[in-house]
Parts: structure tokens; C-alpha cells; sequence
């Protein structure tokens, strides 16, 4: 904004989507005047803020996280982030490690623990003969599967399954480190689908 007349001086941009997805994501802002690079893992944004100053006074306190209760946001209330940050750096200091260390001045932590919660999951092993086999359903048009897996082999079989009827099967695997989806149906003249990653 300008102290002597009414120049608008808001600026918002908006990136990313579906971050709610349980893994580690990576934020930076660096401003330059009034130009801000946004990178949101290893995506950059150019900007230039609106207004009229190439400097901002930071007067107040910077939060990370979200608000004390007694704060007052500009904009809409939004409640405060429920996760996990880790490596916050703000102008060269490490403000995580800092304030692990009871050494930020003035200090005004809230509430944090100084460790994250992983997932509540059950890991499976395989050898190379074992599978974990699970009744198929019939006469579905929907067919949706999700897991993480990780492995130090460049080959392997992931998921397998016939379709009923013999008219084909579908099959996922790791192929020289690479991840293959095969879709073969026996009843078409293109009879074989194959992606990869």
C-alpha cells in the first residue's frame, strides 16, 4: 500500500495442488525488491508484488504455522497448519534448530513438539517366492489399487490378476528400475496395453 494515496497493494498467488498427501514437500520464498521467486518443489513462480515500495518493514513478528489465538489475520480466519516442518530457514538461520535449542530471541514457541509422527502402517515382506493373494470382485467396472513399496531390486513382479472369463489379465512390475503396467484383453485386435514410468 502507500501512506499519502490509495494504491493497491495486495498481492496473492496461488500453486501446487493436492498436497495433502502425506510426504514431504518443499517450500521457498525469496524476495528481492519487489520481485518474489515462490518454488514449491523444485517449481518456480516469478512474480512482482503489487504497490508502490521496493522494501517491506517487518516490524512484527513472522509465524510459521499458523497464528497465536490472540493474533488478528488480515485475511479470512484460517485455522492453524496441523503437520510436521523440518529445516525452517529464514534469512540464513535455522529456526527449527534454534528453536529446539531454546536460542531464539525473543522466544515464543507454542505448543510445538520437536518430533513427527509417522503413519500407523503394517509393512509386508517379500522373498522371492512369497505373494499375498486377495479375492478378486466380479463384475466391477471400478478398479483401483494404491501402495508404497520400496526395494533395492531392479526387477519385479508387483501385482497381478486375471480378468474372468479368460479375457485377459493385467499385471504391474519393476523392469530395470522402471515401473510397467501391462492391460492385455484377448477378445480385441489391439490387445495389449503397456505404460510405463
Amino acid at each position: 500500500s502507500n501512506q499519502l494515496g490509495s494504491i493497491f497493494g495486495h498481492t496473492s498467488v496461488t500453486t501446487g495442488s493436492l498436497l495433502d498427501d502425506h510426504h514431504w514437500h518443499s517450500i521457498i520464498i525469496e524476495r528481492h525488491g519487489r520481485n518474489i521467486n515462490l518454488t514449491l518443489d523444485r517449481h518456480m513462480q516469478h512474480f512482482r508484488t503489487n504497490g508502490e515500495f521496493d522494501y517491506l518493514d517487518l516490524d512484527y513478528e513472522i509465524t510459521f504455522g499458523g497464528m497465536p489465538f490472540s493474533g488478528k489475520p488480515s485475511s479470512n480466519s484460517r485455522k492453524n497448519f496441523k503437520g510436521c516442518m523440518e529445516s525452517i530457514n529464514y534469512n540464513g538461520n535455522n529456526i527449527t534448530d534454534l528453536a529446539k535449542r531454546k536460542k531464539l530471541e525473543p522466544t515464543n514457541v507454542g505448543n510445538l513438539s520437536f518430533s513427527c509422527v509417522e503413519p500407523h502402517t503394517v509393512p509386508v515382506f517379500f522373498n522371492a517366492t512369497s505373494y499375498l493373494e486377495v479375492p478378486g470382485r466380479p463384475s466391477q467396472d471400478l478398479f483401483s489399487v494404491s501402495f508404497l513399496f520400496r526395494t533395492w531390486n531392479p526387477n519385479g513382479l508387483l501385482l497381478f490378476s486375471n480378468f474372468a472369463d479368460d479375457l485377459g489379465n493385467v499385471e504391474m512390475d519393476i523392469n530395470e528400475g522402471k515401473v510397467s503396467l501391462h492391460i492385455n484383453v484377448t477378445q480385441v485386435k489391439k490387445n495389449r496395453i503397456d505404460i510405463s514410468s
